[in-house]
């Protein structure tokens, strides 16, 4: 039954990694497979769960403790007593046994309420954890889509230029017709070779770099398995809200920011915690015991027996610590000015960057309708000189210098395009919608 388990195991993930080493990775299967798969998410959902235990009501000190302890003792010596009338007893090896066990139970009643600000500190902890496990989602989503996009723009791009690959070959085919039948001369043909050679080239670091940027993506993936997969290269925009609804959303959501006003939050009740030492403590104990000895013929006792319920109360109040409370307090004040300015000044930082990324978010777009326009001309512009190159009306040089700036144009292209698309993930991540977005 393991073995059956276990083969349907590997098989699962075998069927999961192969799910896209062949066709088209989807950006909801890379996405589905990262939030399974990486490394940094499974981490920070671990650390998530440990300040979940952390923030349990076992670890307050809400609940009672109960203990249980029992015990025996065994004693051989020789012992003489001397009694008042001068008469004496010896015994050689006289025995002593006892015999003990107890039931103790101990409940602090009032703890200058360190208890219940501990108890809320934990779970504000626990809130930052959540918040750092966010933020490393967010994190990841953007490592993702970057590297996933950036294979879309290589992928593009290596079509452009198989395609220029293309021209290329079929220009040198006619320049060898042209120069046997005389009509062309060697320098024609040369160049030709030379185009190819470099539109080759051209075509093989780009297809390097596009393995590179795959392989750099199963990274993010969390998987080991190296796949010819292809993946999505269409880009849909969302639309976003105007700069000042933009920024409104941004300072309430953004999880940098968040997690500032935690660390406020968890140095106030420091301050509190470190307080509760000015107050006294109240505690209430109980035990059940049972107790039996065995004595020798020296004893006056020969044996005794007893059992019994105990409680108590006790009071404790440190009314002078030599000051450690009051350092502690100062210092504890000391590092919440700290987080408020942090506050400050990462709210700075957020709200320079949200304006930098939304003009270059702005500029972006505007080349990008701009380079939409250069390819509609340099592919027209392309196509009447090839047209005019077949009929002999424009050189070699022509031709080629048309046929880079189409090349060049639907570069310049794709890259506006998947720029554009970036920066509107950054600001989706500044905004904190990035985790409620389809791409």
């Amino acid at each position: 039954m393991k073995f059956k388990t276990t083969t349907i195991l590997v098989f699962i993930l075998t069927a999961t990694l192969s799910g896209f080493s062949q066709g088209i990775l989807t950006k909801k299967e890379a996405l589905r497979i990262t939030l399974e798969n990486n490394f940094g998410i499974k981490m920070a959902n671990n650390n998530v769960a440990v300040a979940k235990n952390n923030s349990s009501i076992y670890n307050t000190g809400y609940l009672p403790t109960a203990a249980l302890s029992s015990g025996a003792n065994f004693r051989r010596d020789n012992q003489t007593i001397t009694r008042q009338d001068q008469s004496s007893t010896s015994i050689n090896g006289a025995v002593t046994k006892s015999y003990n066990a107890s039931v103790n139970l101990n409940y602090i009643l009032f703890d200058g309420l360190g208890r219940k600000y501990n108890y809320q500190q934990l779970k504000e902890t626990y809130n930052l954890t959540a918040l750092q496990a966010k933020e490393t989602i967010e994190n990841t989503y953007l490592q993702l889509f970057t590297t996933y996009f950036q294979i879309a723009r290589l992928s593009e791009n290596k079509n452009n230029l198989q395609e220029a690959l293309t021209i290329s070959k079929r220009r040198l085919q006619r320049a060898k017709y042209q120069y046997e039948y005389g009509q062309s001369t060697k320098l024609e043909l040369l160049n030709a070779e030379v185009d190819v050679n470099n539109d080759s080239i051209t075509l093989i670091n780009a297809t390097q770099q596009l393995s590179n940027a795959k392989r750099g993506l199963n990274l993010v993936l969390g998987v080991e398995k190296e796949g010819t997969y292809e993946v999505e290269t269409q880009v849909d925009f969302n639309r976003l809200l105007n700069f000042e609804e933009l920024q409104q959303k941004t300072i309430t959501k953004n999880s940098t920011l968040k997690q500032g006003e935690k660390n406020i939050a968890i140095s106030e009740f420091n301050i509190k915690i470190n307080k509760a030492n000015y107050m006294p403590s109240l505690g209430i104990n109980t035990s059940y015991g049972w107790n039996k000895s065995e004595n020798p013929a020296t004893s006056f006792l020969a044996g005794s027996t007893s059992n019994g319920l105990n409680a108590g109360v006790s009071l404790s109040w440190n009314l002078f610590d030599g000051g450690t409370t009051k350092t502690r307090v100062a210092n504890a004040k000391i590092a919440l000015e700290n987080q408020q300015i942090a506050l400050e000044q990462q709210k700075l930082i957020v709200e320079n960057n949200l304006k930098n990324i939304w003009e270059n978010y702005k500029n972006q777009l505007f080349i990008l309708k701009a380079q939409e326009t250069n390819v509609f001309t340099t592919q027209n512009n392309f196509d009447r000189t090839q047209e005019r190159y077949k009929l002999g009306q424009v050189t070699s040089i022509e031709f080629r210098q048309a046929q880079i700036n189409l090349i060049n144009s639907k570069t310049a292209f794709n890259n506006a395009k998947f720029d554009a698309k970036l920066i509107e993930i950054q600001l989706l991540q500044l905004s904190g919608d990035i985790l409620n977005v389809a791409f």
